[in-house]
């Protein structure tokens, strides 16, 4: 059997380096054709040197210089766009942080290749534009987050999902903060919002991680994946990280997907779908486990989550909009011009802002995306000067 070729959008971060580790522990299964970063110039001259792809691509136009001059004399191609090596792929790997990640979404399903998506922003923002080329022979989208791969997985034990499906819960960590009152989270810092307890993800992440967030988001991102509306999925507090989600059926069975948290699950099972990969990652020992927990979000606290449900609901661009204010207000908050409070705060102003907008095109997505922007930058910069 032939090697299957990948696409790896976004290598330097966490997702793209675990994705080369699967690569690497089976070099005669997974051959990878081309990386992508932002500018993280020395990370992909040290991949390009080691797994030699036909492309490479950098977006910094001065980070692709350097990588150009680095690689001068192999066979390697430098480019600033990784789209032109995806028609030549059979599985595209989505980890590009953000509403970034959204060109490379279209331009796999339009292609009719299997994307593994990491980059939950771009369904998220572009819901309305993607699901259409879902539809092109040759899609398929697996998700590599961990709660929606589990879903997905849950999903394959039922004969007819859309007859027998109740309902979808999605376990939440909880995150660094899981239990505090807003009162004690009122001077948190950086530092404490990155510490989290289980997962070892990016900055951007682990923030909305924090805030439950990352959790709302996921929720919009399970309404488009799987066509369940709003009403039928849940969310839970799990902080041991073990179930990843869960799946109710109508005869009253839930299904679950468990292992320990590592992220080389999901993305070994995008990687080699629809078989299951010879590499047992997040193999759990159960003499080890003592106990797995469940409770409810504490959703007057972590005001996120059902900002995130609101945006979902309204449709169209809404969850678009709120994503692009979520962008500005976390990156605030890591530079250190917002409380961490202020982020929920930031992103209630904004929703409060939209006006709704139909969403055609991915021009229509990125005009959305700049004004969200544009509004919570607008409102950062009120708070500041008060």
């Amino acid at each position: 059997m032939p090697a299957t070729r990948v696409v790896l959008a976004g290598s330097s971060g966490s997702i793209g380096r675990q994705t080369l580790d699967i690569v690497r522990a089976r070099p005669e299964r997974f051959e990878v054709v081309a990386v992508a970063v932002a500018a993280s110039a020395d990370v992909v001259i040290a991949q390009a040197r080691e797994f030699r792809p036909e492309l490479v691509a950098v977006a910094d136009p001065g980070a692709r210089r350097r990588v150009a001059e680095a690689l001068r004399g192999s066979a390697i191609e430098v480019v600033d766009d990784v789209t032109v090596a995806i028609p030549g792929a059979d599985v595209v790997v989505n980890a590009v942080v953000g509403f970034a990640g959204l060109p490379v979404t279209v331009a796999t399903l339009r292609a009719g290749r299997r994307l593994g998506l990491a980059n939950k922003e771009s369904l998220i923002a572009a819901g309305p534009v993607v699901q259409p080329l879902r539809a092109t022979p040759g899609a398929e989208l697996v998700p590599v987050d961990s709660e929606h791969c589990a879903l997905h997985q849950c999903l394959r034990s039922s004969g007819d999902a859309e007859r027998e499906l109740s309902r979808l819960v999605l376990t939440a960590s909880g995150g660094p903060f899981r239990g505090r009152t807003a009162a004690e989270l009122a001077d948190v810092t950086v530092a404490q919002a990155l510490a989290h307890p289980t997962w070892s993800m990016g900055p951007k992440i682990t923030v909305d991680s924090s805030t439950l967030m990352n959790k709302g988001l996921e929720v919009i991102e399970a309404h488009e994946l799987f066509g369940v509306d709003y009403d039928r999925i849940e969310v839970v507090v799990h902080p041991q990280s073990v179930v990843h989600s869960m799946v109710e059926f109508s005869d009253g069975s839930t299904i679950a997907q468990l292992s320990m948290p590592d992220m080389r699950l999901p993305i070994g099972y995008a990687l080699d779908y629809p078989r299951r990969l010879d590499l047992a990652h997040g193999r759990i020992d159960w003499t080890e486990v003592a106990r797995l927990d469940f409770a409810a979000p504490d959703r007057s606290t972590f005001r996120c989550l059902d900002l995130a449900y609101a945006a979902g609901r309204e449709g169209g661009a809404a969850p678009a909009w709120l994503s692009a204010a979520n962008e500005v207000a976390v990156q605030a908050f890591l530079d250190g011009r917002l409380t961490w409070p202020a982020i929920a705060e930031v992103n209630a102003a904004a929703l409060d802002a939209f006006e709704p907008v139909t969403l055609s095109s991915v021009d229509d997505v990125v005009a959305t995306d700049a004004a969200g922007r544009r509004v919570a930058t607008s409102i950062i910069e009120q708070r500041t000067a008060a």
